[in-house]
């Protein structure tokens, strides 16, 4: 586990593996059915897990059991990797969770951008200052899906002391070249669009991405990683082609079977971890659920 900031924006430019939030038949969060997957990832070699993230339902839970998630979460890694406890909505929720997180053992917290329609740049950048406040000191990772905040703005969000790295998911890397030539070079910029979007966002500098396919299949994450880090961007692709099929279900209905897909992929080989919250569509159609299917028994996927 790293115990400084140095060490942390290593492990940031590794998999930066977004957890689901398992639910029981009742629509109970079910901590202890993370574990398990908490487990594959480990071992295949993912670098850091992230509770409280987009894929871990989190505009979906009550600020309770994001709480009870990222101790779960904590329990379940055992300081094997880095955790990273998601934070957001209100400035207070965000703060409350900040502290929490710290206190369940978080090693560096994600900060998500505030989708309130009436957040301005320089708002957000007291936000998150706030935010860095309350942390008991860990590092933050910020979570940029909107770049209209602009180069200026986002200047002023890494230089904000605690500030590890940049989790940058929006498609334009035109935008993210000017964002990292205009910040500290020690900013990790990580790719935050999955392992589809990691080749073009690498070649402009970017390294390491978020996954949600690690829930379900780690140990391709890990060869993506591998084969990108490398320079091997022909393996990389060829790799990337294999998964798309269930990246292009999760794009579906506005990107409401991003989770959808992953629990339903899950449950396909042999862990249920419940259904996706509204406003998050389930099942998946007749058509999605095919096509995961194939893609399940066509790529062998291993089971739980």
């Amino acid at each position: 586990m790293p115990k400084t900031i140095t060490e942390l924006r290593a492990a940031l430019s590794g998999i930066s593996g977004i957890l689901v939030t398992p639910f029981d038949s009742d629509d109970r969060i079910a901590p202890a059915r993370q574990k398990p997957i908490v487990e594959r990832a480990v071992d295949a070699g993912v670098h850091i897990l992230v509770a409280n993230g987009n894929t871990g339902e989190f505009y979906g839970l009550t600020m309770d059991e994001a709480e009870a998630m990222v101790a779960g979460a904590a329990e379940h890694i055992d300081g094997r990797v880095p955790l990273f406890g998601g934070v957001g909505r209100s400035v207070q929720d965000a703060c409350r969770l900040a502290t929490t997180s710290a206190r369940a053992g978080a090693d560096a917290l994600m900060v998500h951008q505030p989708p309130d329609p009436f957040s301005a740049p320089r708002g957000f950048v007291e936000y998150v200052r706030r935010v860095a406040g309350a942390s008991d000191g860990l590092p933050l990772m910020l979570y940029l899906r909107n770049d209209m905040i602009g180069t200026r703005a986002i200047v002023e969000l890494c230089a904000i002391e605690g500030v590890a790295g940049v989790k940058w998911a929006t498609p334009n890397v035109l935008k993210l070249a000017d964002a990292m030539a205009s910040t500290d070079p020690s900013i990790i910029w990580v790719g935050g669009l999955a392992e589809t979007w990691a080749p073009p966002l690498y070649a402009v500098g970017a390294r390491g991405f978020t996954s949600g396919l690690i829930n379900v299949w780690p140990q391709r994450s890990v060869a993506i990683h591998a084969a990108l880090d490398s320079g091997d961007y022909a393996t990389a692709n060829r790799l990337i082609a294999g998964m798309r099929v269930f990246e292009d279900i999760r794009a579906e209905e506005l990107n409401g079977t991003n989770v959808t897909g992953v629990k339903a992929a899950l449950a396909a080989i042999g862990h249920d971890c419940g259904r996706a919250r509204p406003p998050s569509a389930w099942p998946l159609t007749e058509a999605q659920q095919n096509k995961l299917d194939a893609f399940v028994a066509g790529e062998q996927l291993p089971r739980f």
